[in-house]
């Protein structure tokens, strides 16, 4: 199957319940992150990115001014299509134009592999976060 892939960027207002109901789906439902964890207060201070194929929108990503990348949802049934990498170089993307030193992000363990592909590199420890063992990462944006 070779979708097409839009990234939309935008603001929480325009992107958010979109970006929100896949957030809801995959943190809340699949995972079960705690709902006041998911909604962190946050939002409107971010970048967000919105992946669409065919009309739908599929994933979602958002960018805190201070170059961290969170909330990278892909819907399951699209997951395997390249919208993880879309939104991702997105993101890094629109952090470079913002003229920051790094990109930062903390990561699910089962994905590291995933980030490590787009040159991000784990430190410190594993921690808990939600009750989902995660690493945090960094990948130098000026190099």
């Amino acid at each position: 199957m070779s979708t097409s892939v839009e990234i939309r960027e935008g603001d929480w207002q325009t992107l958010g319940e979109a970006a929100g109901e896949i957030r809801r789906v995959v943190f809340i439902e699949e995972q079960d992150v705690p709902r006041d964890e998911e909604w962190d207060g946050r939002d409107p201070e971010c970048l967000h990115f919105l992946a669409l194929a065919d009309g739908r929108a599929l994933g979602t990503a958002r960018l805190l001014p201070d170059g961290h990348i969170g909330r990278v949802a892909v819907l399951a049934e699209a997951r395997g299509l390249g919208i993880g990498l879309a939104l991702m170089e997105a993101a890094i993307a629109a952090a470079r134009q913002r003229g920051l030193p790094a990109a930062e992000l903390a990561a699910q363990t089962h994905a590291l592999a995933f980030y490590e592909r787009l040159g991000f590199e784990a430190f410190g420890e594993t921690f808990m976060e939600a009750g989902i063992p995660h690493r945090n990462m960094a990948l130098r944006l000026d190099a």
